[in-house]
This record gives C-alpha cells, sequence and structure tokens, in this order.
C-alpha cells in the first residue's frame, strides 16, 4: 500500500504543479501531448456560461483534443485488492478477476451548462482507428434487471458512507481521495483533497447510481487495506435491509387500531386516534381517588422524588440511556389504562423515525406469543426468528456488534404465571444459547440477554417482585387520559363534530362517567356505545343516562380479557365464584369505610390476590409509607367506583340467585324466606331507608348502581352470571315512584341531589 501510496502522491503532486488544475482536468489552454493530436479521440468545448443566448455561432478553432476519461464502474461481479490486481491469471470465471473494459458513455450528471461537469464530445473516428484500450478502472458488466432492494435510498446511502469514511483515519481518508481521483477523474473538476467528507460523498451520489457509490466505496476500501470498514459497510446493507422487511411487518400489526368502533369493523391509521397518555416516571402512586360524592385523600405512597411527565418517546431515550446507563424499564398501568396504546404508539414512532432513532431493531414479544415456547428448548435468537422470519438475514454479530441496538419489548408479563426465581436460575448472557422460557424471561428480568440490549416490559400492577433488587432499572406508570385529552379522544373517534360534541357533553353531565373516562377503555366503550346509538337512531337520537350499564360493560370487557389469559372461567355454578368473593369485599369494605387491604387482611378474606390483581384487573398493588421507615403493599380497586358498583352487583346476586336480603338481619331475613318469597321491590325499599341513614353519603352511587341493575338492558348483560329462575320482575317504575316519595318528604334535604341521580339512572 506505501508504493501505490506514494505513486498516487506523486501523480497528485505533479497535477498540482500544471499551470492550471482545471487545465489538468480539462485540457483547456496547452496539449497535453503534442505527439498524441492525432490519436485524440474526443475534444471538450470551451466552456460557455450557462443559459447562453447568443446568436453568434460558437467559434471552436480553438478546440483541444484530449483522450476519454474514464467512466464509473456499474456493476462488480467481486472486490480485491489493488494489490491483487497484478497477480490476476487469464482464467476464465475465476472468483477474483474483475473483468476489465472501456466505458464507451461519461456520467449522466455531464451537462452542458453543468458548472462542474463537462460534456465530452465524442470525435469521429477512422475506421482504421481502434477503441480496444483497457483501463484499470475496474468495472463489471451491470444487469439493469437486476432486483434493486427498496430499502437501498438516498438517505441510507448518504449516511451509510459518510459513517464509514469518519472511520478512516486522516491519512487513510486523504489516501481514498487520491484513489478516487486517480480511478475516477471524471467525476471531479478539481482534486478531492480540498473537499470535507459531507461534500465528497454529495459529489459521488451525485454523478453515480446508489449501487455504483456504494461499489466504488467498497472498491477503494480494499485498494487501502480497510477490509473491517468493508465488512461493516455490508452489515449496515445487509441491516438496512432486514430493518425495512420488519418495519413493514410491524406497521401491518402496530400501525393501525380496531378503534373504529366494533359495529363496523373498520381498521384506521393509529395516528388518527392516538391520544396523548399520562406517562409519569415514578410508579407506586395508587389508584385514582376522584369522587363525585366523596372527598377521599389520596392515599400515601412510597414516592418521594417529584413526579415527572413523559412521553412514548421518552421511554428509553438516547440521551437517558447516556445519562443513567439503565436499560431496563417496568412500565405498569391498571387494566384498561392504555398499555397496549402506548406499546402501538411507541412501535409506530420508530418506525416513521419519529423517537428512538438509536435502536436499530425493535422487537415486540408478547407473553401470549411467548406462552407457545413453554415446555420447549428454545434460544432467544430462535424465538426472533420465528416470530420474525425476516431476521433469519442477520448474523449473531449484528446482535452484539457495538453500532446494533436491539430493543426487546415484552408486554403482557400479568399473563406469565411461572416462578421467577432470581437466586437459583442459571445466568444466561448467549442469546444463540439453547435453554427454558422460564430461563430467558428471568435473564431478561435481570437485562442480561444482550449485552447492548435493551429492554420494555409492559405490565399491570403485580403482587410479586418482577425485578431483582440488584438489577438497576426504570420503574414508569401509565396512568391513562388526563382531562384535557378526555374530550381530544372523542373528537378523534367522532368525525362528525356534531357527534362528538354530543358525546363529550353527555360524559360531562355526569361526574361519575368523566371521572372514569380517565381510563381509555373506558372511553373506547363510551365512544362504541353512541357510535352505534347514532348509526341506528340518528344524531337525535336521545343518549342513555344510566351509568350501571357503562360499568357492566366495562366488567365485561375485563373478564373477556381475562379469559385470554387462559384463567378459569366464572360462572354461578361455581362453588367458589371469584366474583361473588370479591363483590363481598367490595361491600363489606364499603361498609366500614376503607378503600385498602393490606397484606394480612387479604389473606384474612381467602382472596387470591394473584386472581384479583393479575387476571380479573380488577384490583391493583401499591405500596404506601404509613410511617417514616416503613413500606407495606396495599391492595385495593382500581377506582372507588369499581368498588361501590361490585358490591352493588354482588347485593343484587345474592337477592337474584340465592333469594338473600343482605340489608334485612338474619333471623328476620329467614323468616320472611320461609312464609314467603322475597319481592324485588324489599330489596330496594331496603337499600334506599340505609343509604339514607349515613350522611356522608357513602352508600349513594353503590345505591344508583343497585337500581341501575333493574333497567332491561342491564339484566340482559347480567344474565350470564345469574341462574335459572321465574321472570324477574321489572321494578324500575315501583323504585323511581319511591326516590320521588323520598325527596317529597325531605327529610334528608343535603341528599336530594344524589337521589335525583338515582331518578336520573332509572331514566326519569
Amino acid at each position: 500500500m506505501d508504493h501505490s501510496y506514494m505513486a498516487a502522491m506523486e501523480e497528485m503532486d505533479s497535477l498540482s504543479d500544471s499551470s492550471s488544475i482545471g487545465e489538468a482536468v480539462s485540457g483547456r489552454g496547452r496539449r497535453r501531448r503534442e505527439s498524441d493530436e492525432d490519436d485524440g479521440i474526443f475534444y471538450i468545448p470551451e466552456r460557455r456560461r450557462s443559459l447562453h443566448l447568443d446568436q453568434t455561432p460558437m467559434d471552436t478553432s480553438h478546440w483541444q483534443y484530449v483522450e476519454q476519461a474514464f467512466s464509473p464502474a456499474l456493476s462488480y461481479g467481486s472486490m480485491t485488492s489493488e494489490e491483487n490486481l497484478s497477480n490476476m491469471d487469464g482464467e476464465e470465471g475465476s472468483p477474483t478477476r474483475l473483468q476489465l473494459r472501456r466505458a464507451d458513455s461519461y456520467s449522466s450528471c455531464y451537462s452542458l451548462d453543468s458548472d462542474d461537469c463537462e460534456k465530452i464530445i465524442p470525435k469521429v473516428k477512422n475506421k482504421d482507428e481502434t477503441a480496444t484500450e483497457v483501463s484499470d478502472t475496474p468495472v463489471l458488466k451491470h444487469n439493469p434487471n437486476e432486483f434493486k432492494h427498496p430499502a437501498l435510498t438516498v438517505e441510507f446511502t448518504f449516511k451509510a458512507i459518510c459513517e464509514i469514511l469518519r472511520e478512516l483515519s486522516e491519512d487513510h481518508l486523504l489516501f481514498f481521495k487520491v484513489m478516487l481521483w486517480k480511478r475516477y477523474p471524471q467525476s471531479f473538476n478539481t482534486p478531492p483533497q480540498s473537499l470535507d467528507l459531507v461534500d465528497l460523498v454529495d459529489r459521488l451520489l451525485e454523478c453515480y447510481n446508489l449501487e455504483v457509490s456504494l461499489q466504488i466505496t467498497k472498491t477503494l476500501l480494499e485498494s487501502i487495506k480497510e477490509r473491517r470498514l468493508v465488512k461493516l459497510l455490508q452489515s449496515l446493507c445487509l441491516r438496512n435491509e432486514v430493518r425495512y422487511e420488519l418495519c413493514k411487518t410491524l406497521k401491518k400489526t402496530y400501525g393501525e387500531i380496531d378503534d373504529d368502533s366494533a359495529v363496523q369493523g373498520e381498521r384506521g391509521p393509529l395516528d388518527d386516534f392516538f391520544t396523548k397518555l399520562d406517562i409519569t416516571s415514578i410508579a407506586n402512586n395508587g389508584p385514582n381517588v376522584e369522587h363525585e360524592v366523596r372527598t377521599i385523600d389520596r392515599l400515601d405512597t412510597n414516592s418521594s422524588k417529584p413526579v415527572e411527565q413523559i412521553s412514548t418517546k421518552d421511554l428509553i431515550s438516547a440521551e437517558r440511556l447516556e445519562k443513567t446507563n439503565v436499560k431496563l424499564a417496568l412500565i405498569t398501568g391498571v387494566a384498561g389504562s392504555g398499555k397496549s396504546m402506548a406499546i402501538k404508539k411507541l412501535i409506530l414512532d420508530w418506525i416513521e423515525g419519529r423517537s428512538h432513532k438509536h435502536v436499530t431493531f425493535m422487537f415486540p414479544l408478547p407473553f401470549r406469543e411467548l406462552n407457545k415456547f413453554k415446555g420447549s428448548e428454545v434460544s432467544l435468537l430462535q424465538i426472533i426468528q420465528t416470530l420474525y422470519p425476516e431476521t433469519k438475514k442477520l448474523r449473531d454479530y449484528d446482535y452484539t456488534c457495538d453500532e446494533c441496538r436491539v430493543m426487546l419489548i415484552f408486554d403482557g408479563l400479568e399473563e406469565y404465571n411461572e416462578p421467577f426465581d432470581f437466586q437459583d436460575t442459571s445466568l444466561l448472557t448467549d442469546h444463540t444459547e439453547i435453554s427454558t422460557l422460564n430461563t430467558i424471561v428471568v435473564n431478561m428480568l435481570r437485562a442480561r440477554l444482550l449485552y447492548r440490549g435493551i429492554y420494555l416490559v409492559f405490565s399491570r400492577p403485580r403482587l410479586r417482585s418482577c425485578i431483582p433488587y440488584d438489577t438497576s432499572y426504570d420503574e414508569i406508570e401509565l396512568r391513562g387520559f388526563s382531562d384535557p385529552e378526555k374530550d381530544e379522544y372523542f373528537k378523534k373517534r367522532f368525525p362528525n363534530p356534531d357527534q362528538a360534541a354530543r358525546v363529550i357533553e353527555y360524559t360531562h353531565s355526569s361526574k361519575t362517567l368523566r371521572i372514569m373516562c380517565h381510563l381509555p377503555l373506558f372511553c373506547s366503550l363510551v365512544a362504541d356505545e353512541y357510535q352505534c346509538i347514532f348509526k341506528e337512531q340518528g344524531l337525535q337520537a336521545q343518549l342513555p343516562r344510566s351509568i350501571t350499564y357503562m360499568y357492566t360493560k366495562l366488567l365485561l370487557a375485563l373478564i373477556g380479557q381475562r379469559r385470554t389469559l387462559g384463567a378459569s372461567p366464572w360462572g354461578p355454578d361455581n362453588g367458589g365464584d371469584f366474583l361473588m368473593v370479591l363483590g363481598k369485599l367490595a361491600y363489606n369494605m364499603l361498609e366500614k369505610g376503607t378503600l385498602k387491604l393490606n397484606r394480612y387482611e387479604w389473606e384474612a378474606h381467602e382472596l387470591d390476590n394473584e386472581e384479583a390483581v393479575n387476571n380479573s384487573g380488577l384490583c391493583m398493588v401499591f405500596v404506601t409509607k404509613p410511617h417514616l421507615f416503613c413500606h407495606e403493599k396495599v391492595l385495593s380497586f382500581i377506582h372507588p367506583t369499581m368498588q361501590e358498583y361490585l358490591a352493588a352487583l354482588y347485593v343484587f346476586l345474592s337477592f337474584r340467585n340465592q333469594g338473600k336480603n343482605l340489608f334485612e338481619p338474619p333471623l328476620k331475613e329467614k323468616f320472611k324466606g320461609y312464609f314467603k318469597g322475597q319481592k324485588p321491590m324489599e330489596l330496594y325499599k331496603s337499600a334506599v331507608d340505609k343509604s339514607l341513614q349515613y350522611d356522608d353519603g357513602k352508600l349513594d352511587i353503590f345505591l344508583r348502581f343497585l337500581l341501575g341493575t333493574t333497567l332491561k338492558a342491564n339484566l340482559d348483560l347480567l344474565q350470564p352470571f345469574c341462574t335459572p329462575s321465574p321472570k324477574w320482575q321489572s321494578v324500575a317504575e315501583d323504585a323511581a315512584a319511591l326516590i320521588k316519595k323520598r325527596i317529597k318528604d325531605n327529610q334528608h334535604p343535603n341528599r336530594i341531589g344524589n337521589l335525583k341521580c338515582c331518578l336520573e339512572e332509572l331514566g326519569v
């Protein structure tokens, strides 16, 4: 290389000594060799100014004749170093043989009026002349029908070549420019030493197509013995192709949303529906405790740091990663808080280049898919290749090299029920090593699977610790919608602004509905319901006032999610019906005026906490700080109104399925049941009187939910939980008459407003 480098530099020096650099390139002003005058096959006209409009004929008497410059490489059959060029034999078909020829065309960038390229006008040759000269510029036969991968773009090619050339030392970069000038002088009107890196690559792409520009770069890197950079450039091209194909796959799965109503079944772009989510940098803040009737103080948590609002773009950004070097983030949120929506937005923003640009590959690995690998011996690489077959092109090096970042997104940790043994599970750091799924998951939670990996784990709040104490990680909480975003969501769901305005007005009319719309899942159910009403009855349709109906739909939606987890089904025939157990607990807590249970209390109630938190999604666990140095895990319902709804459902099902009126003393209830059957109206009369006994109104929303169960629409939804029985009497009119009588009596003037809400629930 030293000899060729010195020879090239001497040639450049000789050019620099010419009377004009421009003359050295074009041949204007003097003859290149006097003896070559008759051998010149091309002549170059003197440059004239662009847009020359003179009518005077061009003077050609002073034109000079020069030899044609070598044309760019059109394609390459193989690459070899300059050293190997001299050792080629004449054996046809040799894998290292370069086919050389003089090109008869010139670069497409040449234009008569161009400022930096000159048009070469061919001179007519005598029939005795021959053009069978051989150039030292390597070229291959180019197949115009050859497939060009759509991932090969101008932007990628420019960045890739710039990135590679930045790896060169100053001397080698200079030598690269010398070789570029020596082999492809027609690309420059001055030697390229003075060009900076950006201008050099820009000039290269201006004169040659993308494939040729990459091949020229590879060939010259081989000439200066930079085989490592050749390999790196090839890797960049391969990763770019895989990334392109991966993005196409991910966009089909995550780029659209089924949020355009279950009625029409249409799909729409995620960006058309996505609404900003409330994401905080600190978790364990406890449930949303806004309430229409009661004033509830926020429960103490272990959060001592100020809460920072972040977006999906900031989960593990390049700046955050560089600052903290924390590669693992646990994102928790109650059921329906928008975790799936956040994952979709995160992936789509990466595909579109709007965030996480430092990530080369992003692999979503839902636990619903990972559970299929239970009981089999498998490696992380095999899992990725099974879920994303386009990655089979990648090499092991692509998962471990410094310049390649891989983000693994584990969705739905609550769906994985295997134990996490962080003490005895073997360490796993090789993504190709065969092991069990449990070993892979445990090591993923230690952030050890890939040295350069980034890990995002989405989960409902869990009771058991899923991250070992000695692992650094960020715990982030997703809390759904804040107030402005609730209205924004409905505006996006309803393209008709009049429909959107009516739904927003309706949600504002009930404070309880307005509060519960902090859950994107609840907003979606409301939008689905009223989209159906508008479709069937038109814009002027009367919107139902029952909030019980929407809570029942939320319960059924969560049960539907629960069934997809593979949990045992609920039913009225089950002896230990979990829904009744949870409802009884909710009713007892409501009577005591408490919103939370510590670990000892929920164990005393024989509550299956995994079922309550992870499977049903009706409860959550957070950490409180009752004393200065004391932390304890606490269980609560996802919202106080959900506790009140489940308590009302428990009272209703106890009466409907078992004939028990929980408001009557046990002995009195026994004798009533002995002499005559219980009438439904007796239940509701007892409930009204019980509610009015509490001045703080703690049973008012509970009463509203219980009265809502009398409506036919709600009874139809609850039918799967009811045992076969004689036809249930509709008592809505009688219950409304009772409420009106209590209002008229005015014995509880401070409760009139809440009693009117009960009338509204009954459609009066």
